[in-house]
């Protein structure tokens, strides 16, 4: 696998990010890179010769010194000290009802990893993200933020506020999750939000269809307080850890590189090939304890999804079978709802990871991308999600590592980088193809998948198809 790190491998801004954050711990920064003139990923590093001895980081760098956005990680929980008294004023405020993908982002905004956004989005932050898929802060200096994060109401409930200032929110089983307070309410343009966002408005978008087109007609965007940690109390709490958490332990492993690989699909051996390969290529370059974050996403998916349960279970296998080292690698539930909007939200997803503390990101083919609502086709361009990531605004101190494609090797009969000096040697085993494995009960070819993580998807196909045959079965009345 080849490095390719974001403009072109330690170009003039991005040395002086690395640099500036060695110099802040006391490290010696005299290597020179040689640039890479093409856009391969993850190529061998190799340093120019210095004049005099040079120092390549001898020492652990605090994967804490990666400032998030803004330069102050948010937290939005209230104190429990104050929350008796916060919960006595929720109750007597408006309320707004919260769906279960508001209170996802309630959760997302909470832990900070939209920082420096410190609640749902007033107009000018909404616009400003929709038409530049960025913020502007008030020292000028601009942040990344592709996505609008935003809350609908509806008529009947901007009628019910009125003239309040603040509102309680409401989650889905009616208990009161927070304040929001120096609101403002505002229409909210459905046609021209998911145009701009997805660039297209066919039917089918799935984020679309669940969250936008049934929602209200206004925005109501403020500051938040949250009145306690969220919860789901689906036996995978234990998982979500927050930007803080995160960043904290990272420093007790003493990392000094961390390399984020999000995805919403199991875990195969080709994943894990290029995440094994990505920390030795970053021990090629100098660093001591490189550490990888293995972050799936745990907010909305679409419904043919693999769900975050069993997507866990499996991932757990892939540590247990010895594919991925436990003690190179973390596994946390990122709380982001899903929105499949390709190269647009692909920033946010690398932007929300440095808030939770990685300083390098793992960018691979069509990320967050899907086919076509309509036609059969992939409604973004393959390469396009790495080559925005590499000029998208904000993302300037973030090292975007692309990766070749991997595919299944029928001559060693394992997942290898995909050769095109021998192309009919390779076989591509799509997301589909390994739902249709498991689903048939057909085994996918020796070397795809570790043993216990294959078993975890047969076991919840086959569940699946139980359930199927119990529906379709006719109703048995007795006399």
């Amino acid at each position: 696998m080849s490095l390719t790190i974001k403009l072109h491998v330690f170009s003039t801004p991005n040395l002086r990010t690395i640099k500036q954050t060695h110099l802040a711990s006391g490290f010696s920064t005299k290597f020179r890179p040689k640039p890479i003139y093409h856009f391969d990923p993850l190529i061998k590093i190799v340093y120019n010769k210095p004049t005099m001895q040079a120092s390549v980081i001898q020492t652990a760098v605090k994967s804490s010194l990666i400032e998030p956005d803004g330069g102050v990680l948010v937290d939005l929980v209230v104190p429990e000290s104050e929350r008796a008294a916060k919960v006595l004023e929720a109750e007597r405020l408006p309320n707004v009802r919260l769906t279960k993908i508001d209170l996802e982002w309630v959760h997302v905004i909470s832990e900070g990893w939209a920082s420096p956004l410190r609640g749902f989005m007033r107009e000018d932050e909404y616009l400003h993200s929709l038409h530049f898929n960025s913020l502007r802060l008030k020292n000028g200096s601009v942040v990344n933020m592709s996505l609008p994060i935003v809350l609908a109401i509806d008529d009947e409930t901007k009628e019910r506020i009125g003239s309040s200032t603040n509102v309680g929110l409401v989650g889905p089983n009616g208990d009161l999750v927070a304040i929001l307070r120096s609101i403002e309410i505002y229409k909210h343009n459905k046609e021209e939000r998911i145009a701009r966002t997805w660039g297209t408005t066919a039917p089918g978008l799935p984020y679309a269809e669940e969250a936008i087109t049934p929602a209200g007609n206004w925005l109501i965007g403020g500051d938040l307080e949250v009145l306690q940690p969220i919860k789901y109390n689906d036996g995978l709490d234990h998982y979500r850890l927050s930007p803080k958490q995160l960043r904290k332990e990272f420093d007790r492993r003493q990392a000094d590189a961390v390399f984020a690989f999000q995805l919403r699909n199991p875990v195969h051996n080709g994943h894990a090939l290029l995440m094994n390969d990505t920390r030795k290529r970053l021990l090629e370059m100098g660093y001591k304890n490189p550490i990888l974050l293995l972050h799936p996403l745990g907010g909305f998916t679409k419904a043919d999804d693999v769900p975050l349960d069993v997507r866990m279970e499996q991932h757990s296998k892939v540590l247990e079978d010895g594919i991925l080292d436990p003690e190179t690698t973390i596994v946390a539930i990122f709380p982001s709802p899903m929105h499949y909007a390709g190269p647009t939200e692909v920033q946010w997803h690398a932007k929300a990871r440095i808030n939770g503390g990685s300083n390098f990101y793992i960018v691979g083919r069509d990320p967050a991308g899907m086919g076509h609502p309509t036609e059969k086709r992939d409604l973004y361009d393959p390469d396009h999600g790495k080559k925005v990531l590499s000029m998208a605004p904000g993302l300037e101190k973030l090292n975007i590592l692309p990766f070749r494609v991997a595919a299944y090797d029928t001559v060693q009969k394992k997942m290898a980088f995909f050769d095109p000096s021998r192309a009919k040697d390779f076989v591509f085993i799509s997301g589909t193809k390994m739902r249709t494995y498991a689903r048939t009960g057909e085994n996918p070819p020796d070397g795809f998948m570790c043993p216990g993580g294959w078993n975890v998807l047969v076991k919840y196909y086959e569940s699946l198809q139980k359930e199927e045959e119990a529906s379709q079965q006719p109703a048995v009345l007795s006399s």
